[in-house]
C-alpha cells in the first residue's frame, strides 16, 4: 500500500475519531449529571487529535506538547477580557472554543485529556503507521 493511500486512511480515522470526541463533549455538557471537568478532559482530547490530523507523521509526544501548549493558552487567554474578544465568547461556538473564565481545573482536565490520548495511542494499534 503506498503511503498516500495509509496517509489518507489515518485521516479519515482522526476525522471519525475527533467527530466522535465532539459529540461526546458537547452531549457532556447538556446532561447535568456528567462533571463538567469530563467536557474539558474531551476538549483536550479532540485538540490532541486536531494537531495529530495536521501533523499526521509527528511522534504522539510531540503532539501531545504542542496540543497541551494549546489549550494551556486558550485557557490563560481568558484572563484577557477586551470587548471584542468576550464578544466572540458570548456565542455559542465562542464559547466553546474560547471558554468564558480561567480556571486552574481546566488545566488540569487538559493535562489528564492529553495523558488519556498519550495512553490510548500507546496501547493501541488503531492508528498506527502500519494501517491494513
Amino acid at each position: 500500500m503506498t503511503s498516500l493511500n495509509r496517509n489518507i486512511r489515518l485521516w479519515f480515522r482522526y476525522v471519525l475519531l475527533i467527530v466522535f470526541v465532539i459529540v461526546l463533549g458537547i452531549l457532556s455538557r447538556k446532561a447535568s449529571f456528567i462533571p463538567l471537568i469530563i467536557g474539558d478532559v474531551l476538549y483536550a482530547a479532540m485538540m490532541f487529535l486536531c494537531v495529530k490530523l495536521l501533523f499526521i507523521r509527528v511522534n504522539f509526544w510531540i503532539i501531545a506538547l504542542i496540543s497541551l501548549l494549546i489549550c494551556f493558552l486558550i485557557e490563560l487567554s481568558q484572563l484577557y477580557n477586551a470587548v471584542w474578544i468576550n464578544d466572540i465568547r458570548n456565542t455559542t461556538l465562542g464559547a466553546l472554543i474560547l471558554g468564558r473564565g480561567f480556571l486552574w481545573s481546566d488545566i488540569v482536565a487538559y493535562t489528564i485529556g492529553t495523558i488519556i490520548c498519550i495512553l490510548f495511542f500507546q496501547f493501541t494499534r488503531i492508528f498506527s503507521d502500519k494501517v491494513d
